[in-house]
């Protein structure tokens, strides 16, 4: 049996805003509307589906697998934007990027506040060392 991830859909004030600024940064199409969603196509045939709703929503955390030029690009576009940035997801880091796993990630929110990830390597079956320690305010 196969299972591959298809679809997720993100809550948003503005889909076509949110999707249009991923997609931007990242280099990727935007997708013909489908019904009420805003899809922008990922390298692997995910999309993520911007769907139309008002807040408060639950913000959610979106880690994007992507290869060093598209991270330089990416990171290029997100300062020269003036978009925060960060190297943990608690955002205690600002302006800066990680090197976990031997890559590098950086951190940043959407126009909704969904905390986005760029990694430029995967974290794998077992991330390396102790797990996060998560709490509901500072996961977005």
């Amino acid at each position: 049996m196969s299972v591959d991830l298809d679809h997720v859909i993100i809550h948003a004030s503005d889909p076509r805003r949110s999707a249009t600024m991923l997609a931007e940064l990242l280099g990727l199409p935007v997708l013909p509307d489908w019904g009420p969603f805003v899809r922008v196509q990922t390298g692997n045939r995910v999309t993520l589906d911007y769907l139309r709703d008002d807040p408060p929503f639950t913000k959610q955390h979106c880690a994007l697998l992507v290869d060093d030029d598209t991270f330089d690009a990416a990171h290029r576009r997100l300062v020269d934007g003036g978009v925060a940035t960060y190297a943990d997801a608690w955002r205690r880091q600002p302006g800066e990027i990680n090197h976990h796993y031997g890559g590098r990630g950086v951190y940043f929110d959407d126009p909704d506040g969904h905390l986005m990830e760029l990694i430029t390597t995967s974290y794998g079956p077992q991330p390396e060392g102790p797990p996060p320690p998560w709490r509901a305010e500072a996961s977005g």
